[in-house]
């Protein structure tokens, strides 16, 4: 990891990531996840887990618990089947913004095989980033909600995709039981840019392309910033332009 010279930027390089690869998934974490860890990287601000998932046609993640945590998908390419044992189902693709409240506890599966119920669907890899934040309150009632958001990332400007904070009541595309943060997503053209929020703690991850990250240089795709103060620095994307995940935080777990 390598800071900015501002000392409130620390820049996570894809390469330095933990790296789980076994015959179906090919998975990268920004913190410490299943046998990774690191008691130094378990989150950042209210941020758990950033993985960076591909998954083989035909495999996937089979039924598993969860409890107490928001969990926030989003899939870059193909699709992702999630069936879950409150009875919801749906086919994750991308520009759709879905999200699961663990909450008291609840089973789910995220399987690659929609094409075994959809003929327009190809049995390709699934690419995913799949994303775990603490809510601020335990044992709730757990949930399901998605909604299709492509035309709005169609703008190139940071899209409001999850949030429970107050102040996006109105404009957000998702909830989650967290008062104290909001996902953002942006498609940004070919040296298109935009400011990040201002909060003290956001989390910038580039999924695709690279970005020019003000006072600390280049952000390649698969690259995470942590930035501790933001003041609304602004991102610029490269020729091929860039899409971004900004989790905006205003508390720590610690």
């Amino acid at each position: 990891m390598t800071r900015s010279a501002a000392h409130d930027v620390l820049v996570r390089r894809a390469a330095d990531r933990m790296h789980t690869e076994i015959d179906w998934l090919d998975s990268r974490h920004s913190f410490s996840f299943g046998a990774h860890y690191d008691p130094d990287d378990t989150h950042f601000g209210l941020l758990l887990v950033n993985n960076d998932d591909r998954v083989t046609a035909g495999s996937g993640f089979e039924t598993h618990p969860h409890r107490d945590t928001e969990i926030v998908t989003w899939v870059l390419e193909g699709s992702l089947v999630h069936q879950d044992s409150t009875g919801h189902s749906g086919v994750i693709h991308p520009g759709l913004a879905q999200r699961m409240s663990a909450g008291s506890g609840i089973l789910h599966s995220e399987k690659n095989d929609a094409f075994r119920t959809d003929p327009d669907a190809p049995a390709t890899d699934v690419h995913f980033v799949q994303m775990w934040v603490v809510p601020d309150s335990a044992g709730v009632v757990p949930g399901y909600e998605q909604l299709d958001i492509g035309p709005e990332l169609d703008a190139g400007d940071l899209v409001v995709v999850a949030s429970g904070m107050p102040r996006h009541a109105g404009d957000r595309a998702i909830s989650i039981r967290q008062r104290d943060a909001a996902l953002h997503a942006a498609r940004l053209r070919s040296h298109g840019g935009t400011r990040l929020p201002v909060a003290p703690y956001v989390h910038v991850f580039v999924a695709r392309g690279d970005i020019e990250l003000e006072g600390a240089g280049r952000i390649a795709e698969g690259d995470a910033a942590r930035i501790t103060a933001s003041e609304g620095r602004r991102i610029t994307a490269g020729a091929d332009g860039a899409e971004v995940l900004v989790w905006e935080m205003h508390s720590s777990l610690g």
